[in-house]
């Protein structure tokens, strides 16, 4: 349904002027890259369910220290694998960097289901972190490099519309099978890797890739197996240069000098820091005190409209542009926030504080999934140049993990010491502030192709 959705605004959005792409490779290709989105959601989403069971099967039940690193291994296997996907993706390219993934995306999920100790599920779960924060990298970076111009924006957010949907699948799998089975979810888990494995055999490289490497005939085969007869005007519409030789390597220190680099660091790092994982977690207690029992239900609620608000966002995107929506979804986290810390603190509205809470909660789900949570992936390719596309995104997700567990450690830290008000005033605030940052220093990027926007960014 999303592909045909992204396949109408194509119509609709200019691509018909002239003779557009012909979008059935670039959807297929999109479609394939959109697995490794999906087994990102599902790995994040589907060990919270089992964890007890998987606990006490391991003999380490009771031990909430070691139930931890069951979860938090994913999270620094993802660190890690961001790390040095920069340097897969930019070297090897877009399709061997993800099928280089595909091995700890198999490998781990097939360790977890059949460890017999604690140290092997660690393993198993660390892989499949590496395997997380490769793809997290590589499928926006592969997808933005892969889209026609025309509708770049809309293809973009399919990889935060399927990292939602892989979120859900998990707790729809948490909810249909028993704890006891978790080896079956793990395996369920190996699908999209195999899926992505398969798929990308039968997928071209990136044409922008192979061009920015100086590889000009592999580039126009590839271009022409994606786009058709408009393989000709993307081509020279997405060159990031003009010569058609490989480009001049980037230093490290040159890297961190360019605005584009930084914008992306700092986009993941207020994406995080306005507290958006914070609120899931704390969802299901919001929900308990307005009378909502079932976890399932609560997640499942903040799921749905996470997947609805960025159906929205993948609907609107070509027409509202991406910062517009960008600040519009960073204000409308920063006013739920303060809904609810004035639900929490104001003796007037304590009679209606659970309501403010769980329409708080779902109106910031849903400003998020609107702009902050598509938008940034699709932004920071789209910023960069093809030949250090792979480290600028790969450095922005680092940014991301980094700050994704910072706000993990210090989060019930600052609600025991200042209280749950003051920390989502603190969110709200960090939010406002990406308002301001968003609207004075992230250049607008909707329709336009990445050898104007790099003019721009000069």
């Amino acid at each position: 349904g999303a592909f045909r959705l992204v396949a109408a605004a194509a119509s609709s959005s200019g691509a018909a002027a002239g003779e557009g792409p012909a979008l059935g490779p670039v959807l297929f290709a999109v479609a394939v890259a959109c697995a490794g989105a999906m087994a990102f959601g599902y790995h994040l989403g589907v060990v919270n369910g089992p964890l007890e069971a998987i606990a006490m099967d391991l003999g380490i039940g009771g031990d909430a220290a070691l139930s931890g690193v069951v979860v938090s291994s994913t999270l620094a296997g993802a660190a890690a694998g961001s790390l040095s996907g920069g340097s897969v993706s930019d070297s090897l390219g877009r399709r061997k960097g993800l099928l280089l993934a595909c091995a700890p995306m198999l490998l781990g999920p097939l360790l977890s289901a059949y460890s017999g100790s604690f140290s092997t599920m660690v393993v198993g779960r660390f892989m499949t972190g590496i395997a997380i924060g490769l793809s997290s990298a590589l499928v926006p970076t592969y997808i933005s490099e892969i889209a026609p111009t025309a509708i770049r924006g809309a293809l973009g957010t399919l990889n935060q519309l399927m990292i939602c949907v892989g979120i859900l699948t998990a707790l729809g799998v948490n909810v249909v099978l028993p704890a006891e089975s978790w080896r079956t979810m793990f395996l369920i888990g190996a699908v999209p890797a195999a899926a992505l494995a398969l798929g990308m055999l039968a997928c071209p490289e990136s044409p922008r890739w192979l061009q920015s490497k100086g590889m000009k005939d592999e580039a126009d085969k590839a271009a022409t197996q994606l786009w058709g007869s408009a393989a000709g005007s993307e081509m020279s519409s997405g060159s990031s240069g003009g010569s058609g030789g490989p480009a001049a390597e980037v230093s490290v220190g040159e890297l961190f000098g360019q605005k584009s680099f930084k914008i992306g660091i700092l986009l993941f790092a207020f994406q995080q820091l306005a507290g958006i994982n914070a609120l899931v977690f704390f969802s299901t207690s919001v929900f308990r005190t307005a009378g909502v029992t079932s976890d399932t239900l609560a997640s499942l609620a903040v799921g749905a409209t996470n997947v609805l608000g960025t159906v929205i966002a993948a609907s609107i995107i070509e027409k509202a542009g991406r910062t517009s929506l960008l600040s519009l979804s960073y204000l409308g986290q920063g006013l739920s926030m303060f809904a609810m810390a004035l639900g929490f603190t104001l003796p007037v509205l304590q009679p209606y504080s659970a309501p403010i809470a769980v329409g708080g909660t779902l109106l910031y789900v849903l400003s998020f999934a609107l702009g902050a949570g598509p938008v940034t992936g699709l932004l920071i390719p789209e910023l960069n140049p093809a030949t250090t596309r792979g480290r600028a995104v790969a450095a922005a997700f680092v940014s991301h993990w980094a700050c994704n567990v910072i706000v993990g450690q210090t989060f019930m830290i600052g609600v025991q010491a200042y209280g749950l008000p003051a920390v989502y005033a603190f969110f709200g605030a960090v939010a406002m502030g990406a308002v301001l940052y968003v609207k004075t220093q992230v250049p607008e990027t909707r329709g336009k192709s990445f050898e104007q926007i790099q003019k721009e960014l000069a």
